[in-house]
C-alpha cells in the first residue's frame, strides 16, 4: 500500500531527477551556459559555473541559483584558452563539489574575417577555446565518471559543425571538431555508462544575439525586423530564435536515464537551418 510519504518521495525524484549529480557548465555565467545550468539546478543539480564577467554580478547569479533551486552552486573563473587553468578548474570541481557526473562544454568565441585576411591569433584563440578546452575537461573528467560508472557529457557546438558559412573558418573548423571529438569520445565509453553528445543549435535568442540585431540595424541602416529576418535567420526556416529554455531542455534530457542509449550523436536545434 502507497502511503502519502511514498507518493511525495516519488513526486519529488520526479520533479528533481538529477539530485545530487554535479554539473559543470562552462561559459555559463550568461546566455545559453547560463540557460543550461539553470535547467540542471532546477532538476537538483549541483552546479559549477564557469565564466567570464563582473565579478559581484557572478556571485549574484550563483547565490540565485541556490536560493532558487535549493542547490548548492559553485564558480570557477577558468581561462579556457590555458589547457592548466581547465586543469585547475576540475581539481576544483572535484575537491569542492565532489567531482563532476555531468559535463558541458559550452565556452565559445566567435571572429568574422575572410580565411586571407583571418588574424591568425584570433584563429588559435577560437581553436582553443572553442575546441581544445572540451578535449582537456573531457580527459580529465572521464577517469572520475569511470570510477562512478556514471558519467554524462554534452558539447554545445552548432549549425556550423554541420554546415559551412563564410568569414568562419576558425569557428566552423573548430565546431566540426567538436563533432569529430563527440563521435570518438562516445566510441571509447561505450560500456563504461558514459554517454557524450553534442548539440547543435542555430541562432539562439541571448543578449549578444540582441546586440548583433542592435548593431547590424546601424550598420546597414535597415528595421531591425529585417535584420532578424534576412541576415541573422536568413538560413533558419521556421524564421525564429530558438530559446535558451530549448537548449536547457534538450541537455537535462541527455543527462536524463532516459537518454542512455543515446551517444555519439549530434543533435540540431536549428529551425530546419541543416535540412537544407
Amino acid at each position: 500500500m502507497l502511503t502519502t510519504s511514498h507518493i511525495d518521495r516519488s513526486a519529488h525524484a520526479m520533479a528533481r531527477p538529477l539530485e545530487g549529480r554535479v554539473a559543470l557548465i562552462t561559459g555559463s555565467t550568461s546566455g545559453i551556459g547560463l540557460g543550461v545550468a539553470e535547467a540542471f539546478a532546477a532538476q537538483g543539480a549541483i552546479i559549477v559555473l564557469n565564466g567570464f564577467g563582473d565579478r559581484m554580478q557572478i556571485e549574484d547569479t550563483r547565490r540565485t541559483l541556490e536560493q532558487t533551486h535549493d542547490v548548492a552552486a559553485f564558480y570557477h573563473g577558468a581561462d579556457l584558452s590555458r589547457p592548466a587553468a581547465v586543469g585547475e578548474m576540475m581539481a576544483y570541481a572535484h575537491a569542492e563539489a565532489g567531482g563532476v557526473d555531468i559535463l558541458v562544454n559550452n565556452a565559445g568565441i566567435q571572429h568574422v574575417a575572410a580565411v586571407d585576411a583571418f588574424p591568425p591569433e584570433k584563429w588559435d584563440a577560437i581553436l582553443a577555446i572553442n575546441l581544445s578546452s572540451a578535449f582537456h575537461a573531457i580527459r580529465l573528467a572521464l577517469p572520475q565518471m569511470k570510477a562512478r560508472k556514471f558519467g554524462r557529457i554534452i558539447n554545445v557546438a552548432s549549425a556550423h559543425g554541420l554546415v559551412g558559412s563564410p568569414f568562419k573558418s576558425a569557428y566552423v573548423a573548430a565546431k566540426h571538431g567538436v563533432l569529430g571529438l563527440t563521435k570518438v569520445v562516445a566510441l571509447e565509453v561505450a560500456e563504461t555508462n558514459i554517454t557524450c553528445n553534442a548539440i547543435c543549435p542555430g541562432y539562439v535568442y541571448t543578449p549578444l544575439v540582441e546586440k548583433q540585431i542592435e548593431d547590424q540595424a546601424k550598420t546597414h541602416g535597415i528595421p531591425r525586423e529585417k535584420v532578424v529576418t534576412d541576415v541573422l535567420l536568413k538560413a533558419q526556416p521556421n524564421k525564429r530564435f530558438a530559446q535558451v529554455a530549448e537548449i536547457g531542455a534538450l541537455a537535462t534530457f541527455l543527462a536524463s536515464d532516459a537518454a542512455a542509449s543515446i551517444t555519439g550523436t549530434a543533435l540540431p536545434v536549428d529551425g530546419g537551418w541543416t535540412a537544407h
